[in-house]
């Protein structure tokens, strides 16, 4: 199985191949995901001395953690208003420390394994589409105060500076959080962790799992695993091998496009290196790569997988109502991909039973959590801390299959028609 054709791909450092598992395996953890939850998850345990496997249906990154929009920074898809509401207020404080380690965790990886590929870019600007000074500037001061996390307030003019558009209003910039390549991040740390004893197996879906002993038992089609540890380390293209994993979140489609070589053309819209997102829910997110030759940009949702040319060009749309003066920037690729969200928009990271594991529903904000949920686990394994419980307001709660989807899908729609209506008002 290859990778999709997406930017990633096409810029790809290595292409290295890992063998489909045949026969027989033992180790002390199986690791079911070959995303960016259960390499981090491999290459802590591999690091502490256990033996690993790790099992992908596809190709390492080969779902959304390889072919998304490259952001890395602090936060969870819900807001921290819900989250104290669900968790109380200090264990939301202590869940939004765990969002800020996952960033750096990315950042200390990419420089201890000397990751250039990855090419790791600072900033990233959060946008509002009306005017609000006051709370952006709370926002920022909310950051300093209660985790020493400092942002840059921006008013409209600096935000018009380097953003050329009449759509946008003030900003926040955190200098802290990046933008990067997340294939070859992924594709370095698989490297490391083959260095270091695990065993990586690729085009190895599980099939079946036998859990119900102190020794756990994963079958692949031509193989099997034995180890004390499973962790189901999966996302949008979770199967029903363990149904109540299956059944406790949504797959939702996202989308993105990659605009042809233009340097001079895109310049006179975006004058920043920093990746940018805008308030609106599921709105644009978007970074100039290659040096600023091309133009990444991302965003809708759908809860069924549909054409990415078709919605390329609803992107084009958004693009061009933020920028009219990219009307004639051509669209050269576009690819889509499935998340995972669950109902409560919150990972869902705990034990299912004793040695099993799991840490999913990273749905639109993954490149942190996914880090941090990764690393969380291992310790758990490990024995180091019981830090996962955090998670335990937000459990495997069922997301309400296809009547979920219909709920998702109109909660959206009317999500859209009320970010419209504000930005009228503006």
């Amino acid at each position: 199985m290859s990778y999709i054709d997406t930017f990633y791909r096409r810029t790809l450092a290595d292409d290295k191949s890992y063998p489909m598992l045949s026969g027989h395996a033992e180790c002390d953890t199986c690791i079911i995901g070959g995303g960016l939850a259960g390499l981090t998850t491999a290459l802590q345990l591999a690091r502490a001395g256990q033996s690993v496997v790790v099992l992908e249906a596809q190709r390492i990154g080969w779902g959304a953690s390889g072919r998304n929009g490259g952001f890395v920074s602090p936060g969870f898809a819900n807001d921290g208003e819900a989250i104290a509401k669900a968790a109380g207020i200090e264990n939301a404080r202590e869940l939004h420390k765990l969002s800020i380690e996952g960033v750096w965790f990315v950042r200390d990886t990419i420089k201890e394994l000397n990751i250039a590929s990855a090419a790791p870019i600072n900033g990233i600007m959060s946008v509002l589409r009306y005017s609000d000074e006051a709370a952006m500037k709370k926002r920022a001061d909310y950051l300093t105060r209660e985790f020493d996390y400092t942002v840059e307030y921006m008013d409209r003019d600096q935000v018009q500076a380097v953003l050329r558009s009449e759509r946008y209003f003030q900003a926040v910039r955190d200098p802290q959080a990046f933008h990067m390549h997340p294939l070859n991040y992924l594709r370095a740390v698989s490297r490391e962790i083959e260095r270091l004893g695990g065993k990586i197996y690729e085009s190895s879906a599980a099939t079946t799992t036998d859990l119900s002993r102190p020794e756990k038992f994963v079958s692949t089609a031509n193989g099997k695993v034995k180890a004390r540890n499973v962790a189901v380390m999966t996302g949008g293209y979770t199967t029903g091998l363990i149904g109540k994993l299956k059944r406790s979140y949504l797959p939702i489609a996202t989308y993105v496009m990659l605009s042809e070589e233009a340097p001079d053309l895109i310049r006179t819209a975006i004058r920043t290196t920093d990746a940018v997102g805008d308030n609106r829910r599921a709105g644009d997110y978007y970074r100039v790569v290659e040096g600023g030759k091309r133009l990444l940009w991302g965003g809708r949702i759908t809860t069924r997988a549909a054409s990415s040319a078709a919605l390329a060009v609803e992107l084009r749309r958004e693009m061009v109502g933020t920028y009219p003066q990219l009307a004639d920037l051509k669209t050269e690729l576009s690819w889509s991909g499935l998340m995972s969200y669950a109902r409560h928009l919150m990972p869902q990271i705990g034990q299912l039973q004793s040695g099993v594991w799991y840490c999913t529903a990273f749905g639109g904000h993954g490149l942190n959590t996914t880090a941090m949920g990764g690393k969380v686990i291992a310790e758990a394994i490990l024995g180091q801390s019981e830090r996962y419980k955090l998670f335990k307001p937000f459990g495997l709660v069922w997301a309400g299959g296809f009547a979920g989807l219909s709920v998702a899908q109109l909660t959206y729609w009317k999500l859209q028609a009320q970010d419209w209506w504000r930005e009228r008002q503006a």
